[in-house]
């Protein structure tokens, strides 16, 4: 032993697999293709989490392997490169004989190079293909908007047409969810056995509700993310990130309005359709006024909902002026509701 550390790389993993299905008759009856995607897949997460869980902990406490799931908890996922599969007449042939019918959701709008065909929590089985990246300009409207994120309304913009409420889609199916998280309970069977019928049909509920929420989120968010799109040319968007309010008492709430989903759904869509997205560092935005510039002496509470400004006496609701803010910050002074900058202000602030 020389003390030497080595690595695995694409190479080595691939001699591996060679040798393996030599060796192992019912390995060999598989495709090569996704084989291969598999184990270069597992070398890499097992080198982020490694590296993830190094630099989470202590010195002391790095030894050790990361945990990773159960097979028995895994849903099966293969992902097959450009040589393992070809599109033909609508369908999906796939490395091994596997012809598949794909319901397509729309057109792809360049050739894919790869496809990982996949299946979700209750069953569904998708084939997710990787394209490149179009630009599909919109008509420039010479308007800018300011957006906020908040709890009581997920978006507040500086455009009150644009304001996106808290959709409330969780609380909507939290009856039904507790319901059958609790037959759920009920029905638990003890270590060692296996669950009975009821206990699977009610964990494939409580797995199809929880994708129902999740999807609801995503259409609401992308649906907004659209509309403001659509009507502005630049958006500044407050780079908040809602982590901390899980150890809040706002955590249910902040949860279900999906802040971070939305943020998320705001900047793809602005950079699918060439808009300018800027995101606006958070720190002390509810404490400065839009106005002046001024900031208040004193932290506000989140009961206090009018934004008063010392200095120039501004008053106005307090998410509506963090949103003015953020254009202030993104160089993007409105003079009005069309949003028309003044001559050189746009300089002026971003010097």
């Amino acid at each position: 032993m020389t003390g030497e550390k080595t690595t695995c790389g694409p190479a080595q993993l691939d001699k591996m697999l060679t040798e393996a299905r030599r060796v192992t008759p019912w390995l060999a009856q598989g495709a090569s293709v996704p084989q291969q995607q598999v184990i270069r897949d597992f070398a890499k997460s097992r080198a982020k989490a490694v590296k993830d869980i190094k630099a989470r902990l202590p010195q002391r406490q790095r030894a050790g392997m990361p945990r990773w799931k159960k097979k028995r908890e895994t849903d099966p996922s293969l992902n097959y490169t450009q040589r393992g599969f070809r599109l033909k007449d609508g369908r999906l042939h796939l490395a091994g004989g596997i012809v598949l019918t794909v319901v397509w959701s729309r057109e792809l709008p360049t050739p894919p190079s790869t496809v990982r065909v996949y299946r979700d929590s209750i069953g569904h089985w998708y084939a997710s293909f990787v394209v490149a990246t179009t630009t599909a300009h919109l008509p420039e409207t010479g308007r800018v908007i300011g957006i906020d994120w908040g709890v009581r309304e997920t978006a507040t913009t500086t455009n009150s047409d644009h304001d996106l409420p808290h959709p409330q889609h969780g609380r909507t199916a939290a009856q039904k969810l507790a319901h059958y998280q609790r037959i759920m309970a009920r029905r638990r069977p003890a270590k060692g056995r296996a669950a009975s019928k009821g206990y699977r049909e009610a964990k494939r509920k409580t797995a199809k509700l929880h994708k129902k929420v999740a999807r609801q989120r995503e259409d609401t968010a992308r649906k907004w993310a659209k509309k403001v799109v659509r009507d502005h040319d630049r958006i500044a968007v407050e780079d908040f990130r809602p982590k901390f309010l899980a150890k809040s008492t706002m955590a249910r709430k902040a949860a279900d309005a999906a802040i971070g989903a939305t943020k998320k759904a705001l900047i793809e869509m602005g950079r699918k359709h060439g808009r300018e997205v800027r995101l606006v560092h958070p720190a002390h935005t509810t404490m400065d006024c839009a106005q002046c510039g001024a900031r208040t002496k004193h932290a506000l509470p989140l009961s206090e909902r009018t934004y008063a400004c010392t200095a120039c006496g501004a008053v106005s609701p307090r998410d509506k002026n963090s949103a003015r803010v953020m254009l202030v910050r993104a160089g993007w002074c409105t003079a009005g509701a069309e949003g028309i900058r003044p001559p050189g202000s746009l300089d002026s602030v971003a010097a």
